[in-house]
C-alpha cells in the first residue's frame, strides 16, 4: 500500500511539473511556438554573466528566427546580478550595453530583489531598463505557470 501511494504521489508530482531545462535544439524542433521562453541565470560574477549573455543573444536570435516575436525573459538571481547595478555601470560598461540592447529587442531582464536586499541594494540602485522582481525563483515560476518553457543554456 505504501509503495502504491508513493507511486501515485510521484505520478501526480510529474503531471504538475513545468516544462523546463529544455535545450535550445529541443526548442527549435518544436512545431508549435511555446507561449514564451524564460532563461535562468545564476553565475558567479559579472564577467561570467557577460559571456553568458552572448549565448543568450545567439539563442534568442535563433528562437526568434523560428518563432518571430516570441516573448523571452531572463531572470538573474545569483551574485552576478550585482554587476547590473547603476554603480557598476562603468566597470561593466559592455555588459550594461548588452543588457540594454536585449531589453530594446523585447527581452525582459529581471533581477532578484530579495537577493539584492540581503546586500542592502535597493530596486532604485538598478538602471531603469532592469526589472527588479520581488524574488527571482518566484518570477521564473510565474513564467512557467503561464506556459513559458525554461531554457537551459
Amino acid at each position: 500500500m505504501k509503495g502504491t501511494l508513493l507511486s501515485t504521489f510521484n505520478a501526480l508530482l510529474l503531471m504538475t511539473t513545468h516544462v523546463s531545462a529544455e535545450l535550445l535544439n529541443d526548442v527549435l524542433q518544436l512545431e508549435e511556438s511555446p507561449v514564451g521562453i524564460v532563461i535562468e541565470v545564476t553565475k558567479a560574477d559579472g564577467d561570467a554573466l557577460h559571456e553568458h549573455l552572448i549565448e543568450v543573444r545567439t539563442a534568442s536570435d535563433a528562437i526568434r528566427q523560428k518563432f518571430p516575436g516570441l516573448p523571452i525573459a531572463i531572470v538573474s538571481h545569483g551574485h552576478e546580478q550585482f554587476a547590473l547595478t547603476s554603480a557598476n555601470a562603468g566597470k561593466y560598461r559592455a555588459l550594461h550595453a548588452d543588457v540594454e540592447d536585449l531589453v530594446k529587442n523585447d527581452i525582459d531582464v529581471h533581477v532578484c530583489g530579495t537577493h539584492a536586499s540581503w546586500y542592502d541594494i535597493a530596486p532604485e540602485d538598478y538602471p531603469e531598463f532592469i526589472d527588479v522582481t520581488h524574488a527571482g525563483p518566484a518570477q521564473i515560476n510565474d513564467y512557467l505557470n503561464i506556459g513559458y518553457v525554461q531554457l537551459e543554456l
